[in-house]
């Protein structure tokens, strides 16, 4: 559950995708088997908190002596230790139950039964938040001859489907992709314990063919087997189809904001890092997408590629806002420098898409004219491998292609208009057509020019993530 829900708030920062999570989520159901296996080993007289109240006090005792990423990582610990405490008091909470409930006063053993049971393993699991310590209560229960080994198969596949819940009541009021990843877990496990119910009676069955009357002596062993059994079977199976899973989510729960703003949650701005970074990851999106539509404006056929440039500069304005809502103090911190810096390269970013939507006609001079064949290749060459830098978090590399661009540009339109010119004043050139190329070669310059600040900013806003 903790995992899980690591991974929606990963996801709501924006420093991992919808479909990276998944695997997490997949990765998480089969992790989670461990506890049972430790208790069924270990034996039942096994206390988590033998190791959990010495990682509690180095977590603190870290955090209390050291600052900055050592004490981060005690208070790390310290937190990581805090969970198995409190998994060790519901394993003691929920055992009273252990001689309250028997075999016969739970649903017989039918398949409307095991629903009934799944049920109610899903009701504990609500009720602790923690399918661990339910597991461990089961075998418990199953060690003690309470219930049999059918009845605690159905309840530990309900409390795999309840663990979902509270990654799902975090995702309530987040992002669209918070969403996702929260209704993605209840989806998959939900499939999974419509599997796992089918393979109770075959699992048994096969059990008793290979090692005959050795089921119930050694049920623990086979519940946890069977726990762990069904959650890699249902990794295996979708794991595939991880694609396919992940549209079919997006579609079940569509975004209703533009895609470079999905990730703006507000939730993050309490957290000012990384509310940061989330406006950072969208500002290089809007970025991304403004380059490729020049690319698209200069006939580049193989990149370049049509914005919508109405909703971009609707995304750049809510990118805007959001930035203005995170309240920092002016320090030497990097946080307050990193959002000087995004301030900047959303305003050149704001005036590069002036460009291309309000002089658009300069752009179509720049692709229709023989004398900007060169020109035009070299910002379409500079731009893809802008964008393949931005991509593979080449920051440095994107800056200094942007920065040599520039120069290059302001250097050969400087020549050029001193050309255009003198062919205007020798009467080579009528003065109209003398004023477009003119105009198009200045709309090269200012356009090389917001490519470099903005590749500049960006660098310098990852720089000082980690001052």
């Amino acid at each position: 559950t903790v995992t899980t829900v690591t991974a929606v708030g990963f996801v709501g920062a924006g420093l991992m995708t919808f479909p990276e999570a998944l695997g997490i989520i997949f990765g998480a159901n089969v992790g989670t088997t461990i506890t049972g296996w430790m208790v069924a080993l270990l034996g039942f007289k096994f206390h988590i908190s033998t190791f959990a109240f010495p990682l509690v006090l180095i977590g603190s005792t870290l955090k209390l002596v050291f600052k900055g990423k050592v004490g981060a990582f005690g208070y790390a610990i310290g937190g990581f230790g805090l969970i198995f405490v409190g998994l060790t008091l519901l394993q003691e909470g929920m055992s009273g139950f252990g001689g309250i409930i028997t075999p016969d006063n739970l649903p017989a053993d039918t398949y409307i039964g095991r629903i009934e049971l799944v049920a109610l393993g899903i009701l504990a699991t609500l009720i602790t938040h923690s399918s661990s310590a339910g597991v461990a209560t089961v075998l418990a229960m199953l060690f003690s001859d309470a219930i049999n080994f059918e009845q605690a198969a159905a309840l530990v596949i309900g409390m795999d489907v309840g663990t979902t819940v509270t990654a799902l009541m975090v995702s309530i009021g987040g992002s669209v992709n918070v969403r996702r990843t929260g209704f993605s877990h209840v989806f998959y496990n939900l499939l999974g314990a419509v599997l796992a119910l089918l393979l109770i009676t075959p699992y048994a069955y096969i059990w008793e063919r290979l090692a005959p009357g050795t089921l119930l002596p050694n049920a623990e062993i086979a519940l946890v087997a069977f726990h762990t059994l069904f959650n890699l079977l249902s990794v295996i199976i979708i794991l595939p189809f991880t694609y396919q899973f992940a549209r079919i989510v997006e579609k079940i729960i569509p975004s209703k904001e533009p895609q470079f703003t999905e990730k703006l949650d507000k939730k993050l701005l309490d957290d000012p890092p990384l509310a940061l970074e989330v406006a950072r990851i969208s500002a290089q999106n809007e970025v991304v997408a403004l380059f490729r539509h020049i690319n698209f404006l200069l006939g580049d056929l193989e990149y370049g590629q049509k914005a919508d440039l109405a909703l971009l500069q609707s995304s750049l304005d809510q990118t805007q806002n959001y930035i203005d809502e995170i309240k920092i103090k002016q320090d030497k911190d990097g946080k307050w420098q990193k959002l000087v810096s995004l301030i900047h390269l959303l305003d050149h970013t704001q005036r590069l898409h002036e460009r291309c939507d309000e002089e658009e006609y300069r752009a179509m001079e720049v692709k229709n004219s023989p004398d900007f064949d060169h020109p035009r290749q070299l910002l379409a060459s500079a731009n893809q491998s802008i964008i393949d830098a931005l991509s593979s978090k080449s920051f440095d590399k994107a800056a200094k292609i942007a920065q040599k661009y520039e120069d290059e540009t302001k250097r050969s339109m400087k020549l050029y208009r001193d050309t255009v010119t003198r062919k205007i004043a020798d009467d080579q050139l009528g003065i109209t057509p003398g004023t477009r190329e003119l105009e198009a070669a200045r709309w090269l310059i200012r356009v090389s020019h917001h490519m470099a600040r903005i590749c500049y900013y960006t660098q310098q806003a990852v720089l000082d993530s980690v001052r």
